[in-house]
């Protein structure tokens, strides 16, 4: 069993309550606050807080949100309505969960308000892509959990190729443990997205519980296993 007592205080500045920017064509929005989950690496207060107002203050056709874990509260296949049916100018919305989705709280019903709700991600250009993040933070023990959301999604519409792993690395989750984490994913044909302890980002990464060699070889084989799928199993760079 993996445990870690919370650092007292976060070594970056996080943003809580409600959220509302727009940056260019862009609107990020903050719907939801808490996360039963409490993990060791994360500072997300435990207790729910709602703000849905903030749906109706949405002025833009593309809008990232925030949320840590949407999908934990009460409330939220009736807030995934509400997204659904919101419209700026007689047009649609596009969005993206930036933080992803958490296969703890993804059923059937759920899966097919994600692809009726039109999301996906962003890219730097501000182009759209129908993609669907989720997070396997933890050990390979939630294959079959992860097997079974990824099912779920496929059958309400996403293709493979259109789903994204988060997966947390350089933390207590061995090197070796995350290859195996990172083989399935290529037997299930999704896409992977590394993410690094303590809210680090590469090229620049400081061991914490990895070796420079095991997060270089990771950083490595994530880029390769994203090529081949996107590519349809060509490889670009040979």
């Amino acid at each position: 069993m993996i445990t870690q007592t919370r650092f007292a205080k976060p070594k970056i500045n996080y943003s809580y309550g409600k959220y509302n920017k727009i940056i260019g064509d862009l609107q990020k929005i903050r719907i939801t606050q808490g996360c039963p989950n409490n993990c060791p690496y994360c500072y997300e207060p435990t207790n729910f807080e709602y703000y849905i107002d903030v749906i109706d203050e949405i002025e833009k056709n593309k809008v990232i949100i925030s949320d840590m874990n949407l999908l934990s509260k009460p409330k939220a296949k009736m807030i995934l309505k509400k997204l659904i049916d919101k419209r700026i100018n007689n047009k649609v919305v596009y969005y993206e969960l930036e933080c992803g989705i958490d296969f703890r709280f993804l059923d059937p019903e759920t899966s097919v308000l994600l692809y009726k709700g039109r999301f996906g991600n962003f890219k730097k250009s501000g182009k759209w892509r129908k993609n669907i993040k989720m997070a396997w933070d933890w050990g390979y023990k939630d294959k079959t959990r992860i097997l079974d959301a990824i099912n779920h999604l496929k059958k309400a519409g996403f293709k493979s190729d259109e789903i994204s792993i988060f997966m947390l690395c350089n933390w207590k989750i061995p090197y070796k443990e995350c290859i195996e984490k990172l083989d399935l994913l290529k037997v299930l044909g999704v896409l992977v997205n590394d993410c690094w302890f303590d809210n680090q980002s590469p090229p620049k990464i400081i061991p914490e519980y990895w070796t420079y060699k095991q997060i270089k070889s990771f950083r490595n084989k994530c880029r390769k296993h994203n090529q081949l799928i996107l590519f349809r199993g060509y490889d670009p760079e040979t």
